[in-house]
Parts: structure tokens; C-alpha cells; sequence
């Protein structure tokens, strides 16, 4: 067991100046500020340390105004051993009172540790903090493996539990946290994706949030157009715009008819014609404009992000008159479809299955548009926001599917689940460069008795 007694050193922490004033400092984190008055000259002395890089403190009228800033947010605390770093706890909103100690705690269920550029790290989304470990043998702790049993003292093992308290990062009551409405509804997943994916707590300025096009200095923007597949192409027919402005019911008429579908007619089955015009009034590419930075930025009917559109419609067919069946590509640029996987093959029939549980009867589909994202084209510009920025795509597609069907006359529903699994063996490509992200099911619906 170590013997070395651990000790604190502190820092400003990221985005944190301090000045010193007539009479005093004050410490600034626009718009957050705090004017400190009737400092000891000690006390001066350390914060003008502080501003030229971490500090331990050498008296107790230092430690007591060291100790205050880390309870108000202003600092990052490093425990260590000797010259050694064991861990940091890295503000970066204002911590909540340490709390009494008390049952046996173990790490949340949203707890997640691992690795990332500047190495390891505990989170939690909703806590205050993050707590960055820099001894290894920590991690066994985190664990619950006795201090001992590793070579670590028992002082540290308290104050590591301690910690890890009050940063949120464990619970007193596992079995509470399970029983609890609030976080049993929630998985850590999705809380990781909502708190991740908004300004917040954690988030608190743009520097590495949002359209930052963070990889312009290093990678080429992904083209517009996506590389088409080997097979000939399938000239669409296009349909007249101008006859369907006269025919088609009013905006409010669809709004109001829309409907999901769930019983189709396999007696009168959808046909290509109809396919095309759904294509092409929901999701053609329209134009592409080409910016200074080399960035292709299509138009297409529905709205996208930075005008990005890096979804993709892949069309399955069972039973469509005048299209054989299997699995398509859509090719928006030039109205086309390109045949992609034969019916027959085992990741297009569990496709076609995987469809059965929304439709009534577990019947099967005339045809399911499953939507695909090049996710390279958002991740170019986005930071933190991307994947969340693709789902609010898939949403305003699936609607204007949805609306663009319903003055045809046709019957959709949107499926809240998809095989990922099997499109990306019907595929062939890379999951991270292309993932299935949507579903929707497309047919002639049933006649009411």
C-alpha cells in the first residue's frame, strides 16, 4: 500500500481569467464574474500564480481561499501523489454542495468511462463535471476493488469516493435510481444523445458545437452526388408539376386526410409510375450549388441543414406493378432507380419481414422507402450535433413523404425501428460511412368494409 501522502494542486479552470484590481481580483467566464475584496497579500500572490499555471497551496489563508473558488466553480482540482497526477475533476458549471456521506455507493447507470483525445474520462450527463484519470489503478476503484489490493492508500480511496459523489458520478441507491420514474424512463443513451446534442451545462459555448466545419483544414467535403451502384439505371418517368398544382387537393385537405396507413391492397398494388412521382415530388435533387470552400450543397423539396441533404432513399420492392422486385437505389440527381440487391437475397427478405410487425395481419409490404445517411456530409461542418441534426432530417422527409402521398391518394406509414443490420449487408458499405436511419412503408391502401 502507498505510504505518500496525496496532496491538491489547483488551476484556473478552461475559459477562467483572473485580474487583479485596486484592492482586490476578480475572475471572469463571460458573462459569469466574481470580485474577491479584503484578500491577504498571500492570497494575491496565489492568484497571480494561478494565472501563470497551477498552484498548491502553502498556508491555510491560501488552501481556504483555494478551497472556496473550487466550491463556486472557478477551479480544476488535481489530486496527487508525490509528483504524481492521480486525478482532476474539471468544472465546467457551478457544483452543488458536497454531500454527506452515507450508504455504499456505486457509479450511476449513466456513468460512462472512456477514452477520448485528452485520455480517460469519467461523465455523466447530467453532473457538473468531469473527472479525468490519470493513474490507471483508479479505474479498479471506480470498480469498487479494494485500495489495498492495489497498492493504493485508503486516504485516497475516501477521497476518490468522495468525489466521484459529489460529481454525481455514483449513487448511494442503485436500486432507487432503477426504481425512479425520472431515470427509469430515461436510457443512457438517449439522456448522453439529448444532453450532448443541446447547449447546456456542458455545453456552453460554440468553439466546438455546432456548424464549425471543423475538418475543412484537413479532409475534402464529401461530393453531393453519391457514387452510383454497378447496375443500369432505370429512367423514372417525371411527372407534370404544372397538371398536379390543378389537381391536387389543398395544403390543409392533405394536412388533415394525412393518416397511417396500416392495410394495403395487394389486388391493385402500387406501380412505377406512381413510385416515380412520389420520388420525384419528395425527394428529387433539384439543383446543386457549389460554395467557395468546394462544398455541394443540393436543393431538394424538403428542408435540410446547411442545405447539406446527405440522405439517400433506398426503395424495396415486393409488389409494385411494372418493377421487378428487390432492393434500390434511388439516384435523385437523374431521377433513377439502380438495382442494388435481388429480391432473393437473405438481407432484402429480412428486410421485407422485418416490416411485418406494423403492418395488420403481420402482412407484408408492396414497398418500404428506407432512408440512408451519408453521414460524412453533416460531419464535415457539425460538430456535437450531427447525428441529432440527421434525425430531424429523416423527420421532415418522412412528413413530406407522408403529405406528398396522401394527395396521391396512397397509403404510408413510418416505422420507428429498422434492420440496420440488413442494409448494411444488402449494401455492402461501411456502417460509418453510410447508415440506415429511417423507414417508411409504401403502398395501395386497402378499401374500408
Amino acid at each position: 500500500m502507498s505510504t505518500i501522502a496525496i496532496h491538491t494542486r489547483y488551476a484556473l479552470r478552461e475559459g477562467v481569467t483572473c485580474l487583479t484590481v485596486p484592492g482586490g481580483a476578480v475572475l471572469l467566464n463571460p458573462p459569469q464574474k466574481q470580485k474577491l475584496t479584503g484578500l491577504a497579500p498571500a492570497q494575491l500572490d496565489a492568484l497571480k500564480a494561478l494565472n501563470r499555471g497551477p498552484l498548491v497551496a502553502d498556508s491555510t489563508e491560501v488552501t481556504d481561499l483555494l478551497e472556496r473558488l473550487t466550491a463556486a466553480g472557478w477551479l480544476a482540482v488535481t489530486v496527487c501523489e508525490g509528483d504524481r497526477e492521480l486525478y482532476t475533476i474539471r468544472p465546467f458549471a457551478t457544483p452543488p454542495v458536497r454531500p454527506t456521506a452515507g450508504g455504499s455507493p456505486v457509479l450511476s447507470k449513466f456513468t460512462v468511462i472512456h477514452r477520448d483525445s485528452d485520455g480517460i474520462v469519467v461523465e455523466h450527463p447530467v453532473s457538473w463535471c468531469d473527472l479525468r484519470i490519470h493513474d490507471p489503478r483508479l479505474l479498479a476503484l471506480t470498480g469498487g476493488l479494494d485500495a489495498v489490493e492495489i497498492g493504493l492508500s485508503e486516504q485516497l480511496s475516501a477521497r476518490l469516493a468522495a468525489d466521484l459523489r459529489w460529481g454525481g458520478f455514483t449513487v448511494a441507491d442503485a436500486a432507487a435510481e432503477d426504481k425512479s420514474f425520472t431515470t427509469r424512463g430515461w436510457s443512457a443513451p438517449d439522456l448522453w444523445f439529448h444532453r450532448r446534442s443541446t447547449l447546456g451545462p456542458r455545453v456552453v459555448t460554440w468553439e466546438h458545437f455546432g456548424p464549425t466545419k471543423w475538418a475543412k483544414t484537413e479532409f475534402d467535403p464529401l461530393p453531393a452526388r453519391r457514387p452510383n451502384y454497378p447496375s443500369d439505371p432505370i429512367a423514372l418517368p417525371v411527372p407534370d408539376l404544372d397538371a398536379l398544382r390543378t389537381a391536387d387537393p389543398s395544403l390543409t385537405t392533405v394536412i388533415e386526410n394525412r393518416r397511417s396507413c396500416r392495410a394495403f391492397d395487394d389486388t391493385n398494388p402500387l406501380t412505377l409510375a406512381q413510385l416515380a412521382e412520389l420520388l420525384y415530388r419528395a425527394a428529387r435533387t433539384r439543383s446543386v450549388e457549389t460554395t467557395d470552400t468546394g462544398e455541394e450543397l443540393p436543393s431538394r423539396p424538403y428542408p435540410s441543414g446547411g442545405s447539406v441533404h446527405e440522405l439517400e432513399l433506398y426503395p424495396v420492392i415486393r409488389h409494385v406493378a411494372g418493377l421487378a422486385p428487390g432492393m434500390y437505389h434511388y439516384n435523385s440527381h437523374d431521377h433513377a432507380l439502380h438495382l442494388v440487391a435481388p429480391a432473393d437475397s437473405a438481407a432484402v427478405r429480412r428486410l421485407v419481414r422485418t416490416t411485418s410487425a406494423t403492418l395488420a395481419e403481420a402482412a407484408e409490404p408492396q414497398a418500404v422507402l428506407l432512408m440512408s445517411a451519408r453521414a460524412g456530409r453533416v460531419m464535415w461542418g457539425y460538430e456535437q450535433v450531427a447525428y441529432a441534426n440527421i434525425l430531424k432530417h429523416v423527420g421532415v422527409l418522412m412528413q413530406t413523404v407522408y403529405l406528398t402521398a396522401t394527395a396521391m391518394g396512397l397509403g404510408t406509414v413510418a416505422q420507428g425501428f429498422s434492420d440496420t443490420a440488413a442494409f448494411t449487408a444488402a449494401t455492402g458499405v461501411d456502417e460509418l460511412e453510410e447508415c440506415n436511419v429511417g423507414s417508411m412503408i409504401l403502398g395501395t391502401p386497402a378499401v374500408s368494409r
